[in-house]
């Protein structure tokens, strides 16, 4: 018994040494973590244009001596990082790319890159929050490189593109990495990612085993009509007007015809596009948009009601639409079992009151690709200023997105704590 006490205590002791070792690991990580996310911020790339980031994060992961992997998915950059020990391999993931948003907070660091979009020249922000992940990814390399020998497996760095969605006529994203084999050669056990959110205070977590973001559809509709004289429309058949009928049927879909007590679902018009002078009413009009939802039943509905409405409608104004509905993200799934696993791992990194079960929400994330091959977990980490009311906080995608940088540590704490445990 005395000998089993003494094995007991050394194990302890043993685990106490090793947290308090990455504690510092994280603390003497922190400055360069905030240091690299102002950079990236100042300097935002848009989707597949990564080529300066990647830079970045390669030659940071080369300095680690890790084994790095560049131009995966086009500017995408993997890292493998060894254990001295054998054992299974765990993925870590964050996006790289930017937006097409002019930014408006008063940060010293705010971008001022201008570039150009759909053929039009708008700013470029890293209005959701990618510019956090890199970083804190980038420090979770840092902290585990130091680990190595206490590894008992491997780590894999995926630093993605084209999280936002590639330019017209490009593929890109998680599926391109998926299907140029990032999860193989060593093949991954399970995968992790973090979202950080300007809605969420600081020091707090949000999760949900199964469904956690929606399942992401874009679509295009093309209305056809016949062009005339902006004087007289009665000799024309007008795609303006059908396309405005048009978008009320879409929202009828939604707010008549779809049971949201089930499961929520969003239909939303992005983009309008007809016409060069004010008074010739157009051939044609374009319009683009997305598509929301949690459960594949709810999908099959919306989609079968905007096949066969959207002709209808404008067949009944005697013009004629076409409509093309494709997947752009599948449904975010945690793996249940390792969702559980998890889950007191975050509680004692943030602390069981600052972990929050919450429903799905419907943004989506290309994320789901890598969790359709692995099991995976994503959740999202507060960005969110203590002093700021969520109802004054702005939103992701919007000119005055901002994060409280003291948020980041507890992303890079909890990939890797979870890395550890995984790993054990």
């Amino acid at each position: 018994m005395k000998q089993l006490s003494i094995f007991v205590l050394l194990i302890t002791f043993g685990i106490q040494a090793q947290n308090q070792k990455i504690k510092k690991l994280i603390d003497d990580v922190e400055p360069s973590v905030i240091e690299w996310r102002r950079y990236f911020h100042q300097n935002p790339e848009l989707s597949n244009r990564e080529f300066e980031t990647a830079k970045i994060v390669a030659a940071h992961l080369r300095n680690l001596g890790l084994e790095v992997q560049t131009g995966v998915a086009h500017t995408g950059v993997v890292g493998i990082l060894r254990g001295n020990k054998p054992g299974p391999v765990v993925a870590l993931r964050a996006d790289m790319d930017a937006l097409p948003v002019t930014e408006r907070t008063a940060v010293p660091f705010a971008s001022k890159i201008i570039s150009e979009y759909n053929g039009v020249k708008t700013g470029v922000m890293h209005a959701c929050g990618h510019d956090t992940h890199i970083a804190m990814l980038m420090g979770t390399a840092e902290v585990l490189s130091k680990m190595k020998s206490e590894l008992n497996g491997t780590v894999k760095f995926i630093f993605q593109p084209a999280e936002e969605g590639m330019p017209a006529g490009e593929e890109g994203g998680a599926k391109l990495m998926v299907e140029e084999g990032v999860l193989k050669n060593p093949d991954v056990d399970v995968i992790f990612g973090i979202h950080i959110s300007s809605l969420l205070s600081v020091g707090n977590i949000n999760y949900k085993p199964k469904g956690i973001m929606a399942e992401a559809q874009r679509f295009v509709i093309k209305v056809k009509g016949k062009q005339s004289h902006g004087s007289s429309p009665w000799t024309g058949v007008d795609p303006i007007v059908i396309s405005s009928q048009i978008i009320n049927g879409l929202q009828t879909i939604i707010s008549r015809d779809t049971e949201l007590t089930k499961a929520a679902a969003v239909i939303s018009v992005g983009m309008i596009k007809g016409g060069l002078r004010y008074n010739i009413i157009p051939e044609e009009v374009e319009m683009i948009g997305t598509i929301r939802t949690l459960d594949a039943k709810m999908r099959k509905k919306l989609n079968d009601e905007i096949m066969n409405r959207v002709p209808a409608i404008a067949k009944a104004y005697g013009g004629v639409a076409t409509i093309e509905i494709e997947t752009t993200a599948p449904l975010t799934y945690n793996d249940i079992e390792l969702t559980a696993n998890s889950l007191p791992i975050l509680q004692r990194v943030a602390g069981s009151e600052n972990v929050h079960l919450i429903d799905a929400v419907t943004i989506a994330e290309d994320f789901s690709y890598f969790q359709k091959e692995v099991p995976g977990l994503y959740f999202f980490v507060g960005g969110k200023p203590l002093n700021v009311k969520t109802e004054d906080a702005s939103g992701h995608h919007t000119p005055d997105f901002f994060i409280d940088e003291s948020g980041l540590i507890l992303g890079v704490q909890s990939f890797v704590n979870l890395t550890m445990e995984y790993l054990k």
